[in-house]
Order: structure tokens, then sequence, then C-alpha cells
């Protein structure tokens, strides 16, 4: 009897045995597929993106397989939420990824290599703050046979992740054995701004931007959250202003919705800065408070009118009156609302594009300048009666640059003291980028000739003669005032701290690419914002010059073909930059071939 079952035990390990190698070869025969481009040609780069700052994997380009049973681990004692999320997210993501490379890597599968079992991460300290500034270097070993990511902070941590994902790849899934990575940015402010006033993009999608930005390195989401054109933001001290200045009662945030942003950000280490854009920009509000409004629901541009003479600087007219004592009322409700809702400790008042015309609208203002005042001392008073309050609630506040560099309307830096103030600049490049810092202030480059997405649409507004041109085609730039369209090299070459001195470079904090939304929406948010938002979140972590000095662009190129193929495999609709046809024939789509 024995015997028997000695026997039968033998026929169900080796039929187990029999059914794990189908097992393994099903798996084997799924991860195989078509792949158009593998003889196009090989190579033995590496692409991670952004660039780390240093990133060294020798010869003999050896490669083993992850273990089946791969984990995540940490050494590090903690319960930073966050952290464990990101663990969570991208021991999903590497397990289930299967990436193919456009060009076959030319490794060698050493098969005395055993799989690479785990990843273990080390935190010097895991509760620092995701603020301004935090540390986010990180360095990364592969071994032959274990991992080590070693970050000072879990936000360091989280950028080592994300790299050691991407050096995972093919089906049954490889890793670069022998990767040394030390890096870190240059730059501590890599954000991207989306404008969600002049069209609605519902949180899912916000949220996949957030996802996106972190597979890219980027910080900081900008929510530009209310315009002239909506108010989509739910507060609770002033429902009113949502109510009746959103443009449907499903195209809101409520505060439900900005926790849920919020946290999602912190699980990918994107702070969410929120701007509420004052005192100009400030249509909306006059639905539920048209009382603190001057010249609402007025055509933006009188026929007959100069341009000097227009009530906006486009469709949607009011500015907030600061002459008037209840403006200042709604408006500590509505920062104190803020402020609870995002506990980023950035602050983003706006203050820009005063249009004077809006302003002498209104009676109090009239009396005002007939008295021998000016704009200028009403947008000082505006000034005064909201930064302190502001400031207060432990925030340092950012502005446009127009505050202090507008031609007809600003105020004088005695008005806003540097150590609270941060002045984001948007016109003019270099120019403008030379203005603020040597006033001594810090900023945020966001320049509309090299970094604004929405450029080259042509204009929105209808009856617009300038179409209609049958003998010339020329339309004044497509009739966009920003055009031509921002190209990715546009991005990449563009140096923010171009004709600065050593110092003065200290005070320029990072960029963002920004996304007005005129002519955008969800439908094609992916697209319109990647990889063109990649192109500039490598110059900002590692540069655009090689260790030569010698800007890279050509060699960048290569590299975000497989990065944006990468990005859409993982659910991001980024569009392409060249036809599939250059990643077969490298070399062939430069302006020049080089022998």
């Amino acid at each position: 009897g024995q015997n028997i079952a000695n026997m039968m035990m033998m026929m169900i390990q080796g039929e187990s045995t029999m059914f794990l190698r189908l097992f393994q070869l099903l798996l084997l025969l799924s991860c195989t597929r078509f792949n158009d481009y593998a003889e196009a040609s090989t190579t033995t780069i590496i692409n991670v993106w952004p660039k780390p700052r240093n990133l060294t994997w020798s010869p003999p380009y050896q490669t083993t397989l992850l273990s089946s049973s791969f984990t995540i681990i940490t050494t590090t004692i903690h319960r930073n939420k966050h952290l464990s999320a990101a663990i969570s997210h991208y021991h999903t993501l590497i397990k289930s990824e299967h990436h193919h490379p456009l060009v076959p890597l030319r490794v060698n599968i050493s098969k005395d290599l055993p799989p690479l079992q785990n990843l273990s991460i080390e935190v010097v300290d895991p509760y620092a703050g995701l603020i301004h500034g935090v540390n986010e270097s990180y360095t990364l070993s592969i071994f032959s046979s274990h991992a080590t990511l070693t970050a000072q902070t879990v936000w360091g941590a989280m950028r080592g992740l994300e790299t050691f994902s991407q050096l995972v790849w093919d089906c049954p899934r490889k890793i670069a054995v022998g990767v040394e990575v030390w890096d870190f940015p240059l730059f501590v402010h890599r954000g991207l701004l989306v404008d969600t006033a002049r069209n609605y993009y519902p949180v899912k999608d916000l949220l996949r931007t957030v996802e996106a930005m972190s597979m890219n390195k980027l910080n900081v989401l900008h929510l530009h959250l209310t315009d002239a054109e909506s108010f989509p933001l739910v507060l609770p001290s002033e429902p009113a202003l949502a109510e009746k200045g959103a443009y449907a009662p499903h195209m809101v945030y409520t505060p439900e919705d900005v926790k849920t942003l919020v946290e999602f950000g912190l699980d990918h280490g994107v702070r969410v800065i929120p701007e509420i854009d004052t005192p100009g920009h400030t249509a909306s509000w006059a639905l539920g408070h048209p009382e603190i409004v001057t010249c609402a629901n007025m055509f933006w541009w009188p026929a007959g009118s100069d341009w000097s003479e227009r009530l906006a600087s486009q469709p949607g007219t009011g500015h907030l009156n600061p002459l008037n004592p209840k403006t200042y009322q709604v408006l500590k409700n509505v920062i104190h609302d803020i402020t609870t809702l995002f506990p980023e400790p950035f602050f983003h008042s706006g203050a820009d594009e005063i249009v004077p015309g809006c302003w002498k609208t209104d009676s109090t203002i009239q009396k005002h300048l007939s008295n021998g005042g000016t704009l200028n001392q009403v947008l000082e008073k505006y000034i005064n009666n909201t930064l302190p309050y502001i400031v207060s609630l432990n925030r340092t506040v950012i502005y446009w640059e127009d505050v202090l560099l507008d031609d007809t309307v600003h105020v004088a830096s005695t008005i806003l003291p540097k150590e609270h103030v941060i002045l984001q600049t948007w016109l003019n490049g270099h120019d403008h980028t030379k203005k603020i810092v040597s006033a001594g202030y810090r900023t945020i480059v966001s320049s509309a000739e090299f970094y604004y997405l929405d450029c080259g649409h042509g204009t929105y507004v209808g009856n617009n003669s300038a179409y209609d041109k049958q003998e010339d085609g020329n339309t004044g730039n497509g009739g966009s005032w920003c055009a031509p369209f921002k190209t990715w090299q546009t991005i990449y070459n563009y140096d923010i701290t171009y004709g600065l001195s050593e110092e003065e470079a200290k005070l320029v904090l990072g960029g963002e690419v920004a996304l007005w939304s005129e002519q955008a929406d969800a439908s094609v948010l992916d697209g319109r914002v990647w990889p063109r938002a990649s192109a500039m979140a490598e110059s900002l972590w590692s540069g655009n010059r090689d260790e030569k000095g010698v800007k890279r662009y050509a060699e960048a190129t290569d590299r975000l073909n497989e990065w944006r193929s990468r990005m859409v495999s993982r659910g991001i609709g980024a569009e392409p930059i060249q036809p599939l046809w250059c990643v077969k024939n490298p070399g062939m789509c430069n302006t020049q071939h080089s022998v």
C-alpha cells in the first residue's frame, strides 16, 4: 500500500512539474508580442527619463531576471503612509508593466546570476514633509543578488523608485545589473500649471496628470482654480461663489475632491499649489457677490475704442473693488477656506493683468482718481489688505510679475516684502527674469515664449476677419498672441538662468510649463501636456547639456521617443514627436547627416 502511495505521489509531483513548465511556457508566450522595431538597431543605453545626474552601467552590461516573488522592503522603521502607498504603487507597476523598448537593449543575460529578489529602501528622515526645497536626492545600486535604494527623505525615495521602475523591462522581466545611480535635481521647483477655470477638468484627469508628473519627477501641480469664466471651487464659508460661478453643478471641486487630489499628490511626491487669481480676472465672483466686482458682465472691448480703453484683455470682465470694505470680508473667507483645504505653504494670489478701464467704471474709484489718487494706490490698498492676512496663515505668497513690473498699474517693491513674496514671470523671457532677481526677489519661470503649452492654436474669439484672407495666408501668427507652438525642443533648450550672475541664479527656484485652457479640456489634456512637459522635467532635473557643456537635444530625441512610448503604455496619451520611421532609422531624421 505504501508503494502505491509513493507512486501516486510521484505521478502528482510529475504532473505538477509538467503543469508548472506549461504555465511558464504560457507566461513566456503571453509576454511575446510582435516588435516592429526589433530589427532596426540595438543599444546598450539605458533609458531613464529624466536623465539622472550620474548613472553608470559598465561592461559586460549584464542583466538578470526579476524574481516572480520580487518584493520592495524598507529597512527603516516608519509609519509614513505616503511611502507605503508609493511602495505599493511601484510594486504593482513593476510586476505588471512588461515594457518593450522600441530599440532593444544589446545586453548579456547571465545564466549564472540568480533572479533579483528584492529592493531594500533606507530613508534617513522618513517624516520630512513635502515642502519647497525638501531633499529629493537618492542613490540606487543594483547588484547581482540584491538592490538598495537610499534617500534622505521619503520624497527622494519616490524619485529613486521611479528610476528603478524604468530599469526593468521586457517579459519575462529583466533588470540591469551593476548599475549605480547618484541623483538629485538642479532646481527644487519643477511644475505644471493647469487652468481649471476656462474649461473644467474632472478629478480623475487631474489624478492621472499627477501620476504622469511623478513619472517625470515633476513635483508641483499649480492649479489656476478660478478666473473670469468660472469659479469651480466649493468653499464652505462662501458657497455662493461656486453655486453661481461654476459652469454646472457637476463641474465643481468639493472639499472631498481637494482632499483626494492633495493626498494623491503626497502619495506621488507632488505638491498642489492653489491659485485664486485676484483682483483682476474675477468676473465669475460677480454672480455670487455682484456688489464687490467692478465692470461685471460688460463687453470686454467696446466697439470703436482703442486697446488702451478695453475693459479686459479677453472676454469676461470684472475686477474686485479694493475700495469696497465688503471685498475684504469675502476675500478673508475665501483665503481662510483655501488655506484650510490646501496644506501647501505656498499660496498664489494672482495679481496679473489689471486693466485700468475696468476699475474706472466704478464711481468710488472715479472719485478717488478725481481727488488726485492713482490706480497704483488702489492696487496698493488691495495688497496691504490681503498680503499680511495670507502671511499670518503661515503662507508664502506668489504673485504674477505684473504686480511689480506692469507698465500701467503696479506697486512699489516696498509693498512686497522679499521674505514673504515670490514673483512668477511670464512675459519678455530672460529680460523680466533678470529684472525680478536683480530686485532681490525669488522667482518661478513660466515664460510664455518658451513654457506656454497653449500657444499656436489660434485665437478663440469669434468674428475674426484675420482668418478671412484668400490671397494672403498670413493671419498674424495664426491669430495666437504667443505663437508659435512651443515644441519640445524649444522647451528643452530653454535656459531659465541665462544672463544671470551666480548670485542672481540662486533666486531662480525653478520653472513651470503652463496649460491655459481657453482651448483645452480633458479630451486633449494628455497630448497637450506630454511629452513637452517631460522636456522641461529633464532640463530642470539634470540640465540640457552633456558633461562637456554641449546642448544634448539631439541625443535626447531618441530617449524621448522611448520615454513617450513607455508613458503611452502606462496609460498617458502623450503625443508622438517623430514618425516611427525615425526610430527604425537612427540618425536619418536629423537636420544634417553626421559622418
